[in-house]
This record gives structure tokens, sequence and C-alpha cells, in this order.
């Protein structure tokens, strides 16, 4: 009957529903790591650069964008 039906419809939705934003967050995390590693990349690039231009601005700079160690 539809009130049996009901139920099992409300759920087969929610978990198409929850499917499809589960696959964009998955995206969207894709994307995210994708950015941060050629951000990385790009700041090991400058690093070894600086190593013989030994340029105090870029030093400053790339002290700026270290990430922070968590706190103990």
């Amino acid at each position: 009957s539809l009130h049996d039906a009901l139920p099992m419809l409300v759920f087969a939705l929610l978990s198409m529903m929850r499917t499809r934003e589960f696959r964009q967050l998955t995206a969207n995390a894709t994307f995210a790591n994708n950015a941060m590693m050629r951000a990385q990349g790009l700041a090991n690039d400058a690093t070894a650069y600086n190593a013989s231009a030994k340029s105090s601005e870029l030093t400053r700079i790339l002290q700026s964008v270290q990430p922070k160690t968590a706190a103990k």
C-alpha cells in the first residue's frame, strides 16, 4: 500500500540527494587538494631559488606563508 511505500520512497530520495552531495564534496576536496599541491610546489621552487638568490624580501615572504605548527 501507499502507506507502506512512502517511507521507502523518502529513504530512496534522501539517499540519492546525499550521494549527489557526497560526490560534489569529493570533487571540491580534489580541486582544493590539487590547488594546495600546486601552491606547495611553487613555494618549494621559490625556496630553492632563494637558496642561491638570497633575497631578504623573498625570505620574509616565504617565512610568512610557512604552515604554523600546532601548540602543544
